[in-house]
């Protein structure tokens, strides 16, 4: 019996030996990985702020009427362009043609009355010369002439209130833009006190955008703007995927916000095909500098590690191996690349999770010239044993 579990406990210490040990090995063996690569090359990178931005017309103005009256006509269309000085609507004129007449009327006659009046001044003086008549008549006469002209001046102040009325029953955009809906119909009565008005024009070419700039980038934009070279400003939709508008810096708000430390900033953009909207929520991108012969990868290249920002660089013998850089600016999907790494070097940009320092590994175009020739056939032959191999060799040959 001991005999016999002696035997048992040798045969489990043989198998374990054999299977155990290539286990092991098998574990401890990592297959070769394929990777992604790109080529780190010099060239120019952008210096840009992103920044979120709202589009606001140059100006905004509600057309309020200057008299009262009932609208007879309307002359624009909701959404139509206006330029400066033209008629909107007209209310009624007809009460402002008679008030003209009127004051026209009360004119001609008090300048006739300072007519005669002066005549008679005249003919007084005359007499005063001959000592036919008393001073006093004179001065009397004079003073009248001068009562007279003052009512002639007031009869043509309300000539012009009147002729201004009558302009004023024709309602005019008082700037050029894009008008609102409509908020009066004809035939409404419309006072000089609605605070709704009869329309509301906003400037909308060309027309700003107004966004936050970090209190860090202040130094670099002033510097700027005082050498008269204003950023070049590009305005993108939600998605970041459509350009809006390309436009230049403005200006900068006078105080920073403490809260977040960041400035008000404006720029400008012509908006001559209407692609920017009033109170339109946008993404700027203010190109701030130019970085020239700067080294540049793919973002995907670039990892962090515990000690700081590093890249794979894959050498003419297939290993990668592990690379400390210090990053530079970024623009979209690349990133430039201070130190560490030189023009024409191959970085890993895919499949890059699970290498180590020194690792081999299998590059695309491997992979597809290992398909192309039949690479899993061959490696099933090679599994086989010799005898096999020539024999299939010596059956493909007949």
């Amino acid at each position: 019996m001991l005999t016999l579990l002696g035997v048992l406990v040798l045969i489990a210490l043989v198998w374990w030996l054999v299977h155990g040990r290539a286990s092991e090995e098998r574990g401890n063996r990592r297959p070769t990985a394929t990777v992604g690569i790109a080529v780190a090359q010099a060239g120019s990178i952008p210096i840009t702020l992103e920044a979120l931005g709202t589009v606001t017309p140059l100006a905004t103005v509600t057309v309020r009427p200057q008299v009262s009256g009932n609208i007879v006509d309307i002359a624009f269309k909701e959404g139509q362009t206006v330029a400066k000085g033209q008629v909107l609507l007209s209310i009624d004129p007809r009460p402002f043609q008679l008030a003209l007449q009127q004051a026209q009327g009360s004119l001609v006659r008090d300048q006739a009355q300072l007519r005669v009046a002066q005549l008679t001044l005249q003919r007084y003086q005359t007499l005063l010369k001959q000592d036919s008549i008393a001073r006093q008549d004179v001065d009397t006469q004079a003073a009248t002439v001068r009562q007279l002209a003052g009512v002639v001046a007031t009869d043509e102040a309300a000539v012009g209130t009147a002729k201004l009325n009558l302009d004023y029953s024709q309602v005019k955009a008082p700037i050029a833009g894009r008008v609102g809906l409509r908020v009066v119909d004809l035939g409404n009565y419309v006072t000089s006190g609605d605070a709704a008005g009869v329309a509301v024009i906003a400037a909308v070419t060309p027309i700003d955008v107004e966004f936050t700039a970090p209190q860090d980038d202040l130094p670099r934009i002033q510097a700027r703007l005082a050498q008269g070279d204003a950023p070049a400003v590009t305005v993108l939709d939600r998605t970041r995927t459509q350009v809006l508008g390309q436009g230049q810096f403005l200006t900068l708000d006078n105080v920073i916000d403490p809260t977040t430390g960041t400035v008000k900033a404006k720029a400008r953009f012509g908006n001559a095909d209407a692609r920017l909207f009033p109170s339109q929520f946008v993404n700027v991108r203010v190109l701030l500098d130019t970085l020239n012969n700067a080294i540049v990868v793919p973002s995907a290249a670039l990892r962090t590690g515990p000690k700081g920002d590093f890249v794979y660089v894959v050498g003419a013998d297939r290993k990668a191996s592990l690379r400390t850089v210090k990053r530079g600016p970024a623009s979209g999907d690349s990133v430039s690349i201070a130190q560490g790494l030189r023009a024409g070097e191959k970085v890993v940009i895919s499949g890059g999770d699970q290498l180590t320092d020194g690792a081999t590994v299998r590059l695309p175009e491997d992979a597809a010239a290992g398909s192309g020739k039949g690479g899993g056939a061959g490696d099933a032959a090679s599994a086989k044993p010799r005898g096999e191999r020539k024999a299939g060799g010596r059956s493909g040959a007949q």
